[in-house]
């Protein structure tokens, strides 16, 4: 019979390798009390200000990927003390992102090729991403982060203060199970094609209990049982090269999310399609952003600004700059300085 099988599956696989299990992960870089009580912490802000409970605006922001975990740890030690300066303003978030969906073929982040060599060393990037997290969130900033992969979370999910589900994925009927069941506040980005019902209909979804297929903390295959997500929201990231972060767009949002039921509140991505894919136009977004707030009655609760340390992007080739983004370009340190300040 095992003769057989084998000439019927598995004839494009080249290779299985076990991998460390998610209990086992943690054990050799724990969470720890205080850094639990953080994140527990970090989630409730979170929740308060998208149920407009808390008046600060939630800010993600950070690099596009991490690919260098020096330069992010850099990166977030700036943050950090920029954070607690406009505390009062801002609940900054920053964003760790390891997962990078592809339109075509392309790099697909640090937990999958952390040595941006094709060799897909998942074991390290799974062990470097945990302790990149741990360190950041030992500074005193929430981490934020997308989930593509199903399993990662299992892995990461208990520290991240904020997660999003990508424009490429918010249709997946998997994501949206995965969400239901994740224990921090998701954001929906609208479909690459600026299709806002997509992620309303994600919303709905992902709050209601699913049942489906995953892994448990020892690695085995299970059944996962969720009890719903309360805690989603819209995030606008425009498409098809149109902007949507203008108060037309975000009032119709803000109306279609009442159509549904839903509390009329979300973020704007200031990059993206709403930059034109420019890093340097982010600063006017988040401009218009603080405009519409200051007027007052705004949905608008967060925004997501793409920011490294050097401005623009990179290809993955030879020896590569530091602080400069290998994936979506990114605004520099001082305009994420200037943008934080105003």
């Amino acid at each position: 019979m095992t003769n057989q099988l084998h000439l019927t599956e598995n004839l494009r696989v080249r290779e299985v390798t076990k991998l460390v299990t998610p209990e086992r992960l943690k054990e050799e870089l724990p969470l720890g009390p205080d850094l639990t009580g953080k994140v527990l912490a970090d989630r409730e802000t979170v929740r308060r200000i998208i149920h407009l409970k808390d008046p600060r605006m939630l800010v993600v922001i950070g690099p596009c990927s991490i690919h260098d975990p020096v330069a992010a740890l850099d990166y977030a030690r700036r943050l950090a003390r920029l954070a607690e300066e406009v505390g009062e303003k801002y609940f900054v978030v920053m964003r760790v992102y390891f997962e990078k969906p592809r339109t075509t073929i392309g790099w697909k982040g640090f937990i999958n090729d952390p040595h941006l060599d094709d060799s897909c060393d998942m074991e390290y990037g799974l062990h470097a991403a945990r302790r990149l997290m741990l360190d950041i969130i030992a500074l005193g900033l929430p981490v934020a982060t997308e989930f593509l992969d199903p399993i990662v979370p299992q892995y990461t999910a208990d520290l991240v203060g904020w997660s999003a589900i990508g424009a490429r994925t918010t249709e997946s009927q998997t994501h949206r199970e995965m969400a239901s069941g994740l224990s921090m506040p998701v954001g929906f980005k609208n479909a690459t094609d600026g299709n806002i019902q997509v992620a309303i209909n994600a919303i709905e979804s992902a709050s209601i209990p699913h049942s489906f297929l995953g892994i448990d903390q020892e690695g085995h295959t299970a059944v996962v049982k969720t009890t719903g997500n309360p805690n989603t929201h819209l995030v606008l990231r425009g498409g098809d090269k149109q902007p949507n972060f203008e108060v037309p767009e975000v009032t119709y949002a803000a109306c279609k999310l009442v159509a549904a039921g839903l509390e009329p509140t979300l973020m704007v991505d200031c990059s993206h399609a709403n930059a034109g894919k420019v890093a340097r136009n982010q600063e006017k977004v988040w401009t218009d952003i603080l405009k519409q707030r200051a007027r007052g009655n705004c949905p608008i609760t967060g925004t997501m600004v793409e920011s490294f340390i050097k401005e623009g992007s990179q290809k993955i080739s030879g020896k590569l700059e530091y602080g400069l983004s290998i994936t979506d370009p990114c605004i520099d340190w001082e305009t994420t300085e200037r943008m934080l300040r105003m």
